[in-house]
């Protein structure tokens, strides 16, 4: 299709080199801010320091679409006072509503296209947990792989990734996207939970590279940043090696510390890492 090559160049890796020019940028998800689909998220970020925030299109009620143009305007508005960016976009209903069952959710994944385009991002976290989870079960992959391959030429018009999240590991993440055939879809790497579930990190981020993966997750079930069980240096160099510049936004938090002081501290260590300009 026409909109193919557009998708290509725009997904950030014609080489490593020219990767290496560009920076991060470091924001969160609108959960882990306490405001999930709450305009409110970005004046929360706005506090600690991010760049931005990925916001969740949350659950429509009845036959309501996602996130529709009123509610558009008031995260665009809310994102221009504070002088921050919408990074991204997530279906996290879809753990609950999962794509490889719920008829509701096939039509939600669509609608979400045009809102990514009105809100200025290229990339739609799909969700597949709790009751979406995809490990051992084969009927529900290919549940997944028919339903994307049926939207996946809507995304790749529009230009806009449809990131899969998942406890997959980079292998079986490969076989979906080959079996759909199409490069608007890719993987939305969560680090925290693929190290969780015990898939080398490391190895997996420069298996899948730029061409397989649209954006990152920062995470750490152990501790703060630097302080648990992810080596957030050897992260950045394998980012380095596969030439990924971007967004990785921040999910979850530490206790005994509160919301924002946990953030601001993650924030300021991935900061030093993965610079705005590296």
């Amino acid at each position: 299709m026409g909109a193919t090559a557009g998708l290509i160049l725009s997904s950030g890796a014609s080489s490593a080199d020219e990767g290496k020019e560009r920076g991060f940028k470091i924001g969160a998800c609108d959960w882990t801010l306490g405001k999930r689909n709450d305009p409110g998220s970005f004046e929360v970020a706005k506090r600690i320091g991010l760049d931005g925030v990925q916001v969740d299109l949350g659950t429509p009620e009845g036959d309501s679409p996602i996130c529709p143009p009123e509610v558009r305007e008031k995260f665009l508005a809310a994102a221009k006072e504070r002088g921050l960016e919408i990074g991204s976009i997530a279906l996290g209903t879809l753990n609950d509503n999962p794509y490889k069952s719920d008829p509701r959710a096939e039509r939600w994944v669509s609608e979400a296209i045009p809102v990514a385009k009105a809100l200025g991002v290229q990339v739609i976290l799909l969700a597949f947990f709790s009751d979406g989870d995809l490990r051992g079960d084969k009927a529900g992959v290919d549940m997944a792989v028919e339903r994307l391959k049926k939207v996946a030429p809507k995304a790749e018009e529009a230009g806009v990734f449809l990131g899969i999240e998942s406890w997959l590991s980079a292998e079986e993440h490969l076989d979906i996207i080959a079996r759909i055939g199409s490069p608007a879809i890719k993987v939305y790497y969560d680090i925290g939970n693929s190290h969780h579930v015990g898939h080398d990190i490391y190895k997996e981020i420069r298996e899948l590279g730029t061409k397989h993966i649209c954006e990152f997750h920062a995470k750490d079930y152990d501790d703060l940043y630097g302080k648990g069980s992810i080596n957030f240096p050897e992260v950045r160099r394998a980012m380095d090696d596969i030439g990924y510049r971007g967004w990785m936004h921040i999910e979850g938090i530490k206790t005994p510390l509160g919301m924002e002081e946990s953030i601001r501290y993650d924030a300021e260590y991935l900061r030093k890492l993965f610079p705005r300009k590296a």
